[in-house]
C-alpha cells in the first residue's frame, strides 16, 4: 500500500468514527463534567456523568453547536418535577447548566422565611444534618442539609446556608412551555430565581436528563492523570451511581 492509499484509508476511518461519535452523543448519551458547587451535596465538582438525550425529545440544542436544522422540539416528553436536567441558559443559548427542576409550566414558586413553596404549599423538609461544610466557589460555607420531598414524591437533599440564607422572594409564575430550576446548594447557585441571569427556561433549551455518575475525582487533590495518587484523588465510592 502506498502512502496516498494509507492516508486515505486512515482519514476515512477517522471520519466514520467521528460520525458515529456525533450520532451517539446527539441521540443517546453525552458526558458532562461538573465544574461548580451549585448542586452539592448531591453532585460534586469533579463528577462526570452521562446525560440521556432522548429523555425529553430533541431540539437543535441536542446537537453539537446547536445547528438550526429544525425548529421547536420533536418527540417531546415533559420532564418530571425533581429531575436533574442539563439545559442551555436563556441568556446566551450556549452555556450548559445543570440544576434540579422545581417548577412546571403554570406553577407558582416562592420562598417564605427560607422555606420553599410550590403552588402555595410548603415543600416538606426534614433535617438530615447540621453544621455541614460545602464549597461555594473557592470558599467553604456552613450549611444545614435537609431531605426535601416534592409534591410528586421525589426526595433529594438540599443545603441551606446557616447565615444569610435566601429567605423571601416574590412569587415566580412559570410561563407556558417554560420551567423553573434550582441548585441543591441553595445559597450558592445561579438559577431561575435570578431572572436577568437565568430565569425561566424554555422547553427547547433542555439538553437532557442527568442519569448516571460514572466517574469522579477531587480536583483539589490533583489531576486524575497522577495515577500513583489515585487513592487520594479518585472518589471510588461515587463511580457508576444513579443520579437522584
Amino acid at each position: 500500500m502506498n502512502i496516498k492509499n494509507f492516508l486515505t484509508e486512515n482519514l476515512k476511518t477517522i471520519f466514520y468514527a467521528l460520525i458515529i461519535a456525533i450520532f451517539i452523543r446527539s441521540i443517546f448519551f453525552q458526558p458532562f463534567y461538573i465544574p461548580s458547587s451549585s448542586m452539592e451535596p448531591n453532585l460534586l465538582v469533579g463528577d462526570r456523568l452521562f446525560v440521556t438525550k432522548y429523555s425529553y425529545g430533541y431540539s437543535k440544542h441536542s446537537f453539537p453547536f446547536s445547528p438550526n436544522i429544525f425548529s421547536g422540539r420533536i418527540i417531546y416528553n415533559q420532564p418530571k418535577r425533581g429531575d436533574v436536567v442539563v439545559f442551555k441558559t436563556p441568556a446566551d443559548n450556549r452555556t450548559d447548566y445543570i440544576k434540579r427542576l422545581i417548577g412546571l409550566p403554570g406553577d407558582t414558586v416562592q420562598f417564605i422565611d427560607g422555606n420553599l413553596f410550590i403552588n402555595e404549599n410548603q415543600v416538606l423538609k426534614t433535617i438530615k444534618s447540621s453544621n455541614d461544610k460545602l464549597f461555594c466557589g473557592n470558599k467553604i460555607i456552613k450549611v444545614n442539609t435537609f431531605k426535601e420531598k416534592l409534591p410528586n414524591g421525589k426526595i433529594y437533599y438540599a443545603s441551606y446556608r446557616q447565615n444569610y440564607s435566601f429567605q423571601n422572594s416574590d412569587k415566580f409564575i412559570v410561563p407556558n412551555n417554560h420551567f423553573f430550576f434550582l441548585g441543591d446548594n441553595r445559597d450558592c447557585s445561579k438559577d431561575s430565581r435570578f431572572l436577568s441571569q437565568v430565569g425561566y427556561v424554555h422547553k427547547n433549551n433542555l439538553v437532557g436528563k442527568a442519569q448516571i455518575l460514572f466517574f469522579s475525582s477531587n480536583p483539589n487533590k490533583g489531576s486524575a492523570l497522577i495515577f500513583w495518587k489515585w487513592s487520594k484523588i479518585l472518589r471510588f465510592d461515587r463511580f457508576f451511581k444513579k443520579i437522584n
